[in-house]
């Protein structure tokens, strides 16, 4: 049994109809991600409220977790919270006989349950204190047989908070979360025999269960001499005298926990019991533990019991794992929960954990298809039948899709690029022109030279009528890879006077090759390849990023920062920047003279990568930025200046997935004036 849909309506940022949450679920791991405000915590309560947790901690309902519609309608007064569970056992469909219902799965109906948890605010007359009145039917509506507490008490889930205290929890004390483990673990329940203190002296104590080695240690300090000669000593010489004539007061010593029900017993006995971690074959543990290595013991422990049980539900639900754990523990982490969700209990069924995270380093462990994106109160996940992903572009990405890539799940737009020369100088592009990536939430994500559509179609919904789109501008940046006529010869590809070879014979396009329809047409087709719902593709007007950016209007600095970038080397050892910088300025006005068209002179900065195989494009990006930078403190390239210098389809990218911040728009009119 696995819980297979969760739909709430009217739960804090969550509405009613169309506006509700319906979230389907994947048996084993899945993964909520998302900015902060998105839902995560929200769903997960939800689910604590309905099932209800084994550590039975009482969650109160607040006014503001009833919903408040954006639209200033009044606060709503009912909330409503279903979970549909699938795929039960005949175990499952025994205990749960009565509340099941029927659904068609192909030619035959299958039982699945439902659980309806809906809670109303009630006021019994008017001035009078509201209460919450709660109510958990079965049915689809919502209209079966009330569900007993010990149904219920089947269906509970374990919770594990954010921020936990670790260390506590596994510490001796009254109602300690370790004494609750250890009761319910095959080991503990299973192992050994009681004690019968009828059968004379006992010749191994190893051969008891925990109950029994209570009830025999009790035995012995009961018949220990001293313990016997102090309650003597108490009953003659102290109780008797305070007694009255027929009605003898005595005294009897015992350990605490030896007397009532059995299962309270061993409780109170597995309440004296700590549990630390310790360096193997070390006998004391070490003098300080981290929060990230007891939060780790705390899971395994958790872990223990959902694994070992043969009744109850496995369902275990994680708020931030990755909390105190560095990066290389987070993916030993993610590998463990998925592998124990693959194994099976002893009664066949399967753990589900559903768990909710900020760390793109476990988003970059947890297969796609176990991702659900939550956004605007709405839930995407990313399984196969959901996105326009195909199966090939999930293997793909199960290879390519690193941590430094699934940032892309917490952002409020992405920019996917093609280069590390696009990665570096973007983000400074747009801080110059007042649309910072970070101040707005923008992820940028270097896919390399191949992989642009696929990491697309991730924010592409395969049936946008169930369950809307991904609200979330994604923009493409990519190269249009068709150079100038003069280029050619100025890079290298033919020698000067020489023909071209036949188009069939080279691997390079340029506008000759192009009627001014076909090149519109070409552009059309590089949009159309990942292009959809709110997923643009942005072309270089020209044919490559250095080249547009030397064409645009920025050519001078180019040139110096490929310059810069030769003498890389030196220039970090502290030696010559100013020399290179002044003969690159010096060269470029050379340049600049004899180039009789802004296209042979972009070819000619161009030709610099070309014909330089060593001329790293990356660290020209990094000299060009700060470049830009000085520029702009000095005051000498304000940011309308700059954005009239840029090529049109790079701002048109930032712009898409930016808003104006506070002074763009002065500076703007201003230059308008």
């Amino acid at each position: 049994m696995y819980l297979a849909e969760v739909r709430i309506e009217n739960f804090r940022m969550f509405g009613e109809g169309e506006n509700a949450l319906v979230l389907p679920l994947q048996p084993g791991l899945v993964a909520l991600v998302g900015e902060n405000d998105s839902g995560k915590t929200a769903i997960i309560d939800a689910i604590r409220l309905a099932l209800g947790t084994r550590d039975q901690e009482f969650f109160r309902l607040e006014d503001n977790d009833f919903h408040q519609p954006l639209d200033g309608s009044p606060r709503r007064s009912e909330i409503r919270i279903r979970c549909k569970l699938k795929d039960l056992s005949h175990q499952d469909q025994g205990a749960f006989a009565e509340y099941l219902s029927y659904e068609g799965e192909g030619t035959t109906n299958v039982p699945v349950l439902y659980l309806n948890w809906k809670a109303a605010i009630v006021a019994k007359a008017a001035g009078q204190r509201r209460f919450t009145a709660v109510e958990i039917r079965s049915g689809k509506a919502g209209d079966g047989p009330q569900f007993e507490p010990a149904a219920r008490f089947l269906l509970c889930s374990t919770y594990l908070r954010p921020l936990r205290d670790a260390e506590r929890a596994l510490s001796a004390g009254r109602g300690s979360r370790l004494s609750q483990i250890l009761q319910h673990t095959r080991e503990v329940r299973e192992h050994g025999q009681d004690y019968d203190p009828r059968a004379g002296a006992l010749t191994d104590p190893h051969t008891l269960s925990v109950l029994g080695i209570g009830d025999y240690v009790n035995a012995l300090l009961g018949n220990h001499q001293g313990i016997q000669n102090a309650q003597n000593r108490l009953n003659t010489s102290y109780l008797k005298n305070l007694s009255f004539s027929g009605d003898r007061l005595q005294g009897a010593i015992s350990v605490s926990g030896s007397k009532g029900d059995s299962n309270f017993r061993l409780r109170q006995l597995l309440e004296k019991l700590d549990l630390d971690l310790r360096d193997q074959g070390v006998p004391e543990p070490p003098p300080s533990r981290g929060l990230g290595s007891n939060n780790l013991l705390f899971m395994a422990c958790e872990l223990l019991m959902l694994g070992s049980e043969e009744d109850g539900f496995p369902l275990l639900l994680i708020e931030e794992p990755e909390a105190h754990l560095h990066p290389q523990r987070q993916l030993r982490l993610m590998e463990f929960l998925q592998q124990k969700a693959s194994e099976p209990r002893p009664d066949g069924q399967h753990i589900q954990a559903i768990v909710t995270t900020h760390s793109p380093n476990l988003a970059s462990a947890i297969a796609l298809d176990n991702l659900v994106l939550l956004h605007e109160s709405k839930a995407f996940p990313m399984t196969r039948n959901h996105t326009q992903l195909e199966p090939a572009d999930y293997r793909f990405l199960q290879r390519f899709l690193d941590v430094t890539k699934a940032n892309m799940f917490f952002a409020r737009g992405l920019l996917i690029v093609e280069g590390d020369a696009e990665n570096i100088l973007l983000p400074t592009l747009a801080r110059l022109i007042e649309r910072d990536l970070s101040q707005n939430g923008v992820s940028i994500v270097n896919v390399g030279g191949t992989g642009l559509r696929r990491f697309a179609r991730i924010y592409q919904r395969r049936d946008p009528s169930q369950g809307g789109t991904i609200r979330i501008p994604v923009g493409c940046v990519t190269d249009l890879d068709v150079m100038p006529e003069c280029a050619p010869e100025i890079i290298g590809r033919v020698k000067p006077g020489e023909s071209w070879p036949q188009k069939k014979d080279r691997r390079w396009r340029a506008r000759p090759d192009f009627s001014d329809q076909e090149l519109d047409q070409r552009r059309a087709n590089i949009q159309a390849k990942a292009s959809g719902q709110y997923v643009q593709t942005f072309v270089a007007d020209q044919w490559t990023l250095e080249y547009d950016l030397a064409y645009s209007g920025l050519a001078r600095d180019v040139w110096i920062a490929a310059q810069l970038a030769k003498e890389d080397d030196a220039i970090s050892a502290g030696k010559k920047v100013w020399v290179v910088a002044l003969g690159a300025a010096r060269s470029f006005s050379k340049l600049s003279r004899t180039a009789q068209t802004k296209e042979e002179l972009a070819s000619w900065v161009y030709a610099e990568f070309a014909r330089t195989s060593s001329l790293s494009k990356t660290t020209t990006a990094q000299y060009l930025a700060g470049l830009l930078e000085l520029q702009q403190r000095k005051g000498k390239l304000p940011p309308g200046i700059l954005r009239s210098k840029l090529p049109p389809y790079l701002l048109r990218a930032i712009e898409y997935v930016t808003v104006q911040v506070e002074g763009e728009a002065q500076e703007e009119a201003t230059h308008g004036e």
